[in-house]
């Protein structure tokens, strides 16, 4: 194999740190899929709960109670369709439901059912690992180790197109502004819903959590693949667009 763009003569560990996350994403992704559609029909009732903790582990956590019908999170469990403990599920389906009660809200009426069973998150969130598969793949394909973060996550743009980048060093500039106009729609969206009486659809929520999903998984494929080991600690042996050449110091 020849000299690639960066100065290297493979690509392995772009490769390689690509397919690991869109595996992981990937994998979780379809198991939200297969989980409440594997499952008999009714097993998962309308839920909502709140993030970063877990609602629905017992038949006595928080999210069963009957929290208040219109209330900010939470509703009267008991109303919309009874209990729900994921730990009484087969471990598989339980770590699926598992993960979405830790990062979701949950919400039902922010979330797909299949089957007569509410998915384990919601639109959005669906929509955010779908982008993070598609950015790290996206990443596997044309990404190259150039030493930074920034220069890694640039690199899925022909050299051509990054020139005048290079030639203004603006690369930290427009590595934010994609991660920005990434994740800005979602942000958007969200906080618009938070603040107002507006209420997101499920395609608004899909779309949005694509784009943010697509600059994560990007950012966090270029930041596990930038090393500066494969090119002996020596900045001098990184091939960048426009001759411009790293200074460390």
């Amino acid at each position: 194999m020849g000299v690639l763009a960066n100065g290297l003569g493979d690509r392995v560990r772009e490769v390689k740190v690509s397919r690991v996350l869109v595996a992981a994403a990937g994998g979780y992704l379809l198991l939200m899929f297969i989980a409440p559609l594997a499952m008999p029909e009714g097993t998962v009732p309308e839920l909502s709960g709140r993030a970063n903790t877990f609602d629905y582990a017992t038949a006595s956590g928080w999210g069963n109670q009957d929290n208040g019908e219109g209330a900010t999170v939470g509703h009267d469990q008991s109303a919309h369709g009874g209990t729900f403990a994921w730990t009484e599920l087969n471990p598989v389906w339980g770590f699926v439901y598992a993960v979405g009660d830790l990062n979701c809200h949950q919400k039902y009426e922010r979330s797909w059912k299949i089957n007569g069973n509410q998915m384990p998150m919601c639109t959005r969130d669906v929509g955010i690992f779908f982008g993070f598969v598609v950015g790290a793949a996206l990443f596997g394909w044309r990404g190259l180790n150039r030493w930074t973060v920034r220069d890694t996550f640039l690199s899925i743009f022909p050299n051509e197109r990054l020139e005048p980048v290079y030639l203004s060093d603006r690369r930290m500039t427009a590595m934010l502004a994609i991660i920005g106009l990434g994740l800005l729609p979602m942000a958007v969206d969200g906080f618009t819903q938070m603040l107002t009486d507006y209420e997101s659809t499920h395609l608004v929520r899909l779309v949005t959590g694509f784009a943010a999903g697509l600059v994560v998984g990007w950012w966090f494929s270029s930041s596990l693949s930038a090393r500066t080991k494969y090119f002996g600690d020596d900045p001098r042996l990184v091939v960048l667009p426009a001759d411009a050449r790293l200074v460390t110091k």
